[in-house]
């Protein structure tokens, strides 16, 4: 019986059996081995693993028999998405034929041309849409260039945007944006054009941090967006900044932020408060397989405290920016920090990602360790819920803010300037000014689609190396 370790917690755990008898590695085809890697990767680790006959324990009684289900499948993209739940419970989970470009996007590293957006649906149309500028990257090709936040493009090369061609016309390295004019929700074209190009570009996630003095509040603005472990360094002197300014309230803009590494927003939860160190921060739930395991031989790899040494503001209240764009580690963030603290959030409900993945390599413990080299391809399935310490975690409708202020593009404003709508709407909550909100269209536009979820993997939430 071949013997696979639960190795993706990181820690060094003693073997677990597969269900299934005789799965000798020495009885796979070359040609079937990615396959092989992949239902074996799925029947591990998969969380809806027993909603899936072909993943069951019991379902092939040798290898041999596996190997004739896996012969049936043109490729192994064809077999992960047969061994998926149905894409209304899972939308996330991703296979890549190239881990190096999975491993790039992770970490904030993407052929990008620098202009974040969001696309919409034109008014009375469901085939129709367009586009509008959120951010643009520092050090990009956008950033040389005449584009700015707020502006509404129409078409790509000339061809007017629709649901059926959005992927393909924004999926070139290089393209022509053509520019509109927004009136109340019409879109007009203005004749203006320019083309931009992709490179390889890393985000850094810290878009803008500063300082805002109000009275006797010093309020720290951070604008994230996304949780990538690299930078984590740099999150924590940003901290480090707030902290020697004496901050004394935080407004944190997860508008455009996704998701990323449950680590890294452990570790940002952490700089909000700091008086909870070594404390339970979030809880994960595994299939019942794996959970067991863990639960047995290391059950504290379950659990993501709150981490010490980092540079905490000790704040009590926090006040957060979302968008139907906020998900995944940035929903951990909200949902977990409650039990703790007050969390003011402000804006449009949330996308309603309570689950994570983990990066499988075909190798003998599924790390990158001895990963077999007559191929590239990794998985990263959806493996895991993330709970708060108190259990709770089902938000997969979206956590609704506290005050609904969803961004619109008659009133988009800049972001950072204080009369920018979601950053006033904070400030003068802190300051108690009672200055009243800007009136809610009586139609409210909402992104169907940005630039992130585009790629699913940009809105992953994992679990890495700890």
């Amino acid at each position: 019986m071949k013997k696979i370790v639960f190795p993706l917690l990181f820690l060094l755990l003693s073997a677990l059996p597969l269900g299934c008898t005789d799965m000798d590695d020495n009885a796979v085809p070359a040609s079937l081995e990615v396959k092989d890697f992949v239902w074996k990767g799925m029947n591990l680790y998969y969380l809806w693993q027993h909603d899936v006959p072909d993943l069951a324990d019991d379902r092939f009684a040798n290898q041999s028999q596996l190997n004739t289900f896996l012969g049936t499948y043109d490729n192994p993209t064809t077999l992960f998405n047969h061994l998926r739940v149905a894409t209304s419970i899972d939308r996330f989970s991703v296979i890549f034929s190239d881990y190096t470009v999975l491993e790039g996007v992770l970490s904030g590293n993407t052929l990008n041309n620098g202009m974040d957006y969001g696309l919409r649906y034109k008014s009375g149309s469901s085939t129709e849409i367009y586009g509008w500028v959120r951010y643009i990257i520092p050090n990009s090709d956008a950033a040389t260039k005449n584009v700015h936040r707020g502006d509404i493009f129409y078409a790509i090369n000339g061809t007017p945007l629709t649901v059926d061609n959005y992927r393909t016309l924004l999926a070139n390295t290089t393209y022509t944006i053509n520019f509109a004019d927004y009136d109340n929700g019409n879109i007009t074209p203005n004749g203006t054009s320019l083309s931009l190009t992709k490179t390889n570009l890393s985000e850094n996630p810290i878009f803008i941090n500063n300082v805002i003095t109000q009275g006797t509040h010093k309020i720290g603005y951070l604008v994230y967006n996304g949780f990538y472990s690299s930078y984590d360094d740099q999150l924590n002197t940003a901290f480090g900044s707030f902290v020697s300014q004496n901050v004394t309230d935080l407004v944190l803009d997860l508008r455009y932020n996704s998701g990323g590494s449950v680590i890294t927003a452990t570790k940002l939860a952490s700089m909000i408060t700091g008086q909870f160190s070594g404390q339970l921060f979030s809880k994960e739930q595994w299939n019942s397989k794996a959970q067991a395991y863990y639960e047995e031989n290391s059950p504290g790899s379950l659990q993501n405290k709150f981490v010490s040494g980092l540079n905490g503001l000790h704040l009590n209240k926090v006040y957060i920016l979302t968008t139907r764009s906020t998900a995944s580690a940035s929903e951990l963030v909200i949902n977990c920090l409650k039990p703790y603290i007050q969390v003011v959030q402000i804006g449009d409900v949330t996308t309603g990602k309570n689950v994570g993945s983990i990066t499988l390599y075909d190798s003998p413990t599924f790390r990158k360790t001895d990963v077999n080299p007559n191929h590239k391809y990794a998985m990263q399935p959806i493996v895991l819920k993330i709970v708060d310490k108190n259990g709770f975690g089902d938000y997969t409708s979206g956590i609704t803010p506290t005050i609904s202020l969803p961004e619109n593009l008659a009133n988009l404003g800049t972001l950072g300037n204080i009369d920018e709508p979601l950053l006033s709407a904070a400030i003068n909550q802190i300051i108690g000014s009672g200055k009243m909100l800007p009136q809610t269209p009586s139609t409210i536009e909402r992104d169907f689609v940005d630039a992130k979820s585009i790629n699913p993997i940009r809105t992953e939430m994992y679990v890495d190396n700890k």
